[in-house]
């Protein structure tokens, strides 16, 4: 019952088989001319584009039906934007409790997404909020594991956000917000697989020998997002189940490299496979909240959260659940101390008015920015990352013609009232 809207989809998409195979003979023609090859070797060798290095702060956004829902519990291992999983999959006691508590027993997932209303979704306030808050990227989850394309997407069959919910192309009002109203580089989310689309289910059970989900949806979805909305982040996730091979990552990173229309400026992530996290990829995320405390040789992300349990909305959520401006802070400069991004997330309601905690947290964040955005923006790691001689110091360097400047970053002033400074 639940999977009605992607039955109908597969019947949908095999009549446009034909057309997908001539659209991927003519990209595969496209890719062999450019510089970059389908294979990691070359793929690898691409430098990352530099805006990324210097932005140091991006906003990710969690918004789908799972904001429907919007309950989990910390007790139970994933959070909200899990939650048909965590009800139809996993069968988490708590959230089968939720729903026998509160729905008609024939309640599926799909009668979620009428609700999925977004009444009070303004994308020019969004853009400017995130403008506010210091950072200097956006991520928007075009699609999570649930399949909801929040797009008006050829490739999903009502199951996306202009046939039922908010019937807007929400990725495309975001999009036009944030680049007429902010200097913002726009990325978008896109999940691989989709937990129980019966052509991912069919190749699963083919041992993923079969690859008709990737061929009819998972491809035809990225090249129509690049091509239509021109996003400078590919960020990628849901590839854990199967191997690069299986998604066809290689051949569809080296036609974004060589022809697509961001060639020049996109950045991806490295969840392309589930052999490749933390090995291959622009720059690497290797887990979600990772924050490895060190330097690392590559480019990474620390991918976090506000709420502390969750990426999507919790109407159950407590105070304490969300993360404070000094642990936010804290985080953040750790992070680029080691040589990373950190990409904060905000998980907005059902109806897409940003919540308070949530304002507040981005507004802070981008005060502090103002007074400091001197030692981050653009900021490199010094030959040092922390103090150890002085709990609680972090450092950045900037470098100049003549001079190079340092910066310190200071948690806890010690209890002798003062930082020793560096002899040089």
């Amino acid at each position: 019952m639940e999977s009605k809207s992607f039955i109908r989809d597969g019947l949908k998409l095999k009549s446009t088989s034909i057309l997908f195979l001539l659209l991927s003979i003519t990209q595969m023609t496209l890719l062999t001319a450019g510089h970059y090859k389908p294979t990691w070797e070359s793929l690898d060798s691409r430098p990352l584009p530099q805006w990324y290095d210097d932005a140091k702060l991006g906003i990710f956004v969690h918004w789908g039906v799972f904001s429907v829902p919007s309950f989990s519990l910390s007790s139970e291992e994933f959070s909200s934007e899990w939650f048909w999983y965590d009800w139809k999959g996993w069968r988490y006691p708590g959230v089968v409790n939720f729903m026998r508590k509160n729905y008609r027993p024939d309640f599926t997932y799909a009668d979620f997404a009428k609700a999925f209303t977004a009444e009070f979704f303004n994308a020019n306030e969004w853009a400017k909020l995130f403008q506010r808050s210091g950072a200097r990227y956006l991520v928007f989850v075009a699609k999570h594991h649930e399949g909801f394309n929040n797009w008006d997407s050829k490739y999903s069959f009502n199951w996306n956000s202009v046939d039922v919910g908010p019937k807007r192309d929400i990725v495309g009002e975001l999009m036009n917000a944030t680049r007429s109203q902010t200097d913002l580089k726009f990325g978008i989310y896109h999940s691989l697989y989709e937990w129980f689309n019966p052509l991912y289910m069919r190749d699963k059970s083919h041992l993923f020998l079969t690859q008709d989900f990737v061929e009819q949806k998972t491809l035809p979805e990225l090249y129509e997002l690049v091509n239509k909305y021109k996003p400078e982040i590919v960020w990628s996730d849901g590839d854990s189940e199967a191997p690069d091979v299986y998604w066809k990552s290689r051949e569809f990173l080296a036609w974004l490299y060589n022809s697509s229309p961001v060639k020049d400026t996109v950045v991806v992530n490295d969840r392309w496979g589930s052999n490749i996290g933390c090995h291959h990829g622009g720059f690497y995320t290797c887990g979600d909240r990772f924050d490895p405390g060190v330097l690392l040789a590559h480019k990474w992300e620390n991918a976090m959260t506000i709420d502390g349990h969750s990426w999507g909305f919790r109407r159950n959520a407590d105070l304490s659940d969300y993360l404070s401006i000094e642990e936010l802070l804290q985080t953040f400069v750790k992070t680029i101390s080691c040589g990373g991004n950190m990409l904060m997330n905000v998980g907005p309601p059902h109806h897409g008015h940003i919540t308070p905690i949530y304002e507040e947290r981005l507004r802070q964040m981008g005060s502090w920015l103002k007074v400091n955005g001197e030692a981050v923006y653009a900021s490199r790691t010094w030959n040092y990352q922390n103090d150890t001689e002085t709990p609680s110091v972090w450092y950045t360097k900037k470098t100049y013609a003549q001079n190079t400047d340092i910066y310190a970053f200071v948690f806890h002033l010690p209890e002798w009232g003062y930082v020793k400074p560096f002899a040089f």
